[in-house]
């Protein structure tokens, strides 16, 4: 199976519909669930992050960062609900 120029493209719009989707799953877990521990174990989040980042080209300097993914649970099972409807699609 030979990967063409367009299946990268369709690898990171999968993605990111996927970590759209569960950002907004999240959001509404955390704004409608009672405090319990459902809620906490749902909304919990990591937040790895890189930077700051700074680059001087003698012209121009310019800092990058910090760059962080938010990601939760959730962000996960909205990439897997992405997966699941773009195999079916294609």
């Amino acid at each position: 199976m030979a990967g063409g120029p367009g299946r990268a493209g369709r690898n990171i719009a999968i993605l990111t519909c996927g970590f759209i989707t569960g950002g907004v799953l999240t959001g509404l877990l955390q704004r409608f669930l009672p405090e319990s521990a459902a809620k906490a174990f749902f909304t919990a989040a990591w937040t790895p992050s890189v930077g700051p980042l700074s680059i001087d080209l003698l012209v121009v300097s310019f800092t990058l960062g910090p760059i962080g993914l938010h990601v939760s649970l959730l962000s996960l099972v909205g990439v897997v609900i992405a997966y699941l409807i773009a195999r079916s699609l294609f």
